[in-house]
This record gives structure tokens, C-alpha cells and sequence, in this order.
């Protein structure tokens, strides 16, 4: 099992590697297009700011990569986000792959939303054991609102997605890696997928 995680300065790395390491697999921190293309799975992580994040994969081609990558991918944090067709963010274009735009969580809630929500309306294998209502950690102001693509959602201020799914492309908003049992359990899941 090869899983690669996408490298471009992008931070969260080491969690997301010391997760995959409790489960009893190594992942391979990686910008080089041939490793990712051959990867098993690929994880595409982020923390930062969206223009920045956009510019760094667009420098090393990556953007034209991870639209195209055929095994299971998915995108974390900012990495979600990025997916999408458009952030707020920097009035970032984004990679296309799920059809939303994300915006700004508006005045009426403290932002950045930070700390522990529940997830519910859990959808497809990537979910598999997890229950409804799990408590998983986020860290973010941007959000994308409900689509046909949601697998998971949260409330805070608005309903919004906290997973999607497109084809063989999975996001979270949440950090899988900082969730304890539950993240963990839905890590497994994504490694697990065929």
C-alpha cells in the first residue's frame, strides 16, 4: 500500500503522518507528479491561506495533477477547500472537482470556528462505523454550504458541508488526523477504499 501525501508547503504533515503511522501504515510526503500518479492513495492536506496554497500548486503543476489522479483522494482542511470550484479565500479559483463555492462564515458567529462539532447525515464507505452526531475537531472560517456532493454536515450559524464526495475524491473539512477514535476510524475507511 502506497499513500502519498501531497507536498507543497501546505502544513498539518507530520499529524496527518503519525495518524496513518497508528494505523499501522507509512505515507510518503511527496510534490514529484510520477510518485502521485502511482500512489494507492493519495492525501491532499492544508493549512494556510487559499491564494497562497493555490499559487505554490499552480508553480509546480499540481494544480493539472490532482484533478486527474484515479485512485482515492482526499483533500483535508484548506485541501477540501481548494477542490472546490471557488474560495472567498484571496477570491481564489480553485481545482473544479466539486461543484460549490465557499464562502465566508458571516458576523453572527466567532470565526474562526475552532474546536470540536458534530458531523450527522454520514453518507457513503467513508463513514462506515462512525455514528451520527460524532464530535471531530475543526479549524476554519471558510465553509462550503450544502451540495449534492455532501456526505457530512455541520451546523454553526448555517448548515454547511463537512465532507464531500465526487467519483474517487473525498474531502473533509474537519481534521480526521486531531478527531481522536472517530477520525481515526474514518482515515481507515479512506485507506480502505478499493
Amino acid at each position: 500500500m502506497k499513500i502519498v501525501i501531497i507536498d507543497y508547503g501546505a502544513g498539518n504533515i507530520q499529524s496527518i503522518k503519525f495518524a496513518i503511522q497508528r494505523l499501522g501504515y507509512e505515507a510518503v510526503l511527496s510534490d514529484d507528479p510520477g510518485e502521485i500518479k502511482g500512489a494507492d492513495k493519495v492525501i491532499f492536506p492544508g493549512v494556510g491561506e487559499a491564494s497562497s496554497a493555490m499559487t505554490k500548486l499552480r508553480n509546480t503543476n499540481l494544480d493539472k495533477i490532482i484533478p486527474d489522479l484515479k485512485q482515492p483522494v482526499l483533500g483535508i482542511c484548506l485541501g477540501m477547500q481548494l477542490m472546490c470550484n471557488y474560495t472567498e479565500e484571496g477570491d481564489t479559483k480553485g481545482l473544479g472537482i466539486f461543484d460549490v463555492d465557499v464562502i465566508k462564515f458571516n458576523n453572527h458567529v466567532k470565526v474562526p470556528q475552532i474546536g470540536w462539532n458534530q458531523i450527522e447525515n454520514l453518507k457513503t464507505e467513508l463513514f462506515k462505523d462512525v455514528k451520527e452526531k460524532e464530535y471531530v475537531y475543526l479549524v476554519h472560517s471558510y465553509y462550503a454550504p450544502l451540495t449534492v456532493d455532501t456526505i457530512s454536515n455541520s451546523s454553526y450559524g448555517v448548515e454547511y458541508s463537512t465532507a464531500l464526495q465526487k467519483d474517487n475524491f473525498f474531502g473533509t473539512q474537519f481534521h480526521p488526523e486531531k478527531s481522536s477514535v472517530a477520525g481515526e476510524k474514518i482515515l481507515e475507511n479512506f485507506i480502505s477504499l478499493k
